[in-house]
């Protein structure tokens, strides 16, 4: 395995990260834990196969794994604030945050499913590779990922309901 090769995927996994965790530097903890089990486990990489599935596939059942143990509590160092990619207007800015806060929501198995197919735009049978699990359960996942997302997106979007007080 050519090193290139596992460089020209950090972006990917990156971002694939950063959205699955949220938090900047629990992302850049999660990409640099997959790229060292990837390197010590690179004698199971199969040649020929598609590089960015194992390497998500690893990235996965870290992720898994994480969520299996019991959280540290941390204490952040500095008080930078979490950039958000966001486009030119306040209300774009406003809606990526709804998203974010709604992803957060889904069920771990539903928004890991969402992303790999809408943010790394991976085929099902390559989302089924990588989780491991059949090609259905990946449609259903993200069938009921879709229909909770816009559920709550929808909730949020409803205005108050203001009553005049004398």
């Amino acid at each position: 395995m050519d090193s290139r090769a596992i460089l020209a995927e950090l972006p990917r996994l990156r971002r694939y990260a950063r959205a699955l965790v949220g938090s900047r530097e629990a992302a850049d903890d999660l990409v640099q834990d997959t790229l060292e089990r990837a390197w010590s486990r690179v004698a199971q990489w199969q040649p020929g196969s598609e590089l960015r599935a194992w390497l998500l596939a690893i990235m996965h059942n870290l992720r898994i794994d994480q969520m299996r143990r019991p959280a540290l509590a941390v204490t952040p160092l500095d008080d930078e604030a979490i950039e958000l990619p966001a486009r030119a207007t306040q209300t774009d800015l406003i809606e990526l945050g709804e998203l974010e806060t709604a992803l957060s929501c889904l069920p771990e198995e539903q928004r890991a499913v969402l992303l790999l197919v809408a943010l790394e735009d991976m085929s099902y049978a390559q989302v089924a590779a990588t989780l491991n699990i059949p090609a259905g359960t990946v449609m259903s996942r993200l069938a009921r990922g879709r229909e909770r997302l816009r559920a709550i997106l929808d909730a949020r979007s409803k205005p108050a309901q203001l009553r005049v007080v004398r």
